[in-house]
């Protein structure tokens, strides 16, 4: 039993890192969703990314105006 007693304790720090782990990606994943852009921002940064072309851009830009 006593070899056995290592593992408990490693059990129990490797289930926080995978909870931290996993707090620290929805915490990310709703950061995006919940920043309160604007549309406007949201487009911007797409066209930041390279996601959207310079025509597209300007239509979208246009249509909010």
């Amino acid at each position: 039993m006593s070899m056995l007693g290592w593992l408990w304790p490693t059990l129990i720090i490797i289930g926080l890192i995978v909870l931290a782990v996993g707090v620290i990606a929805l915490s990310r994943q709703r950061g995006v969703a919940s920043s309160g852009s604007t549309a406007r921002e949201l487009l911007d940064q797409r066209y930041a990314r390279g996601e959207i072309d310079d025509a597209e851009y300007q239509r979208r830009r246009d249509q909010l105006s």
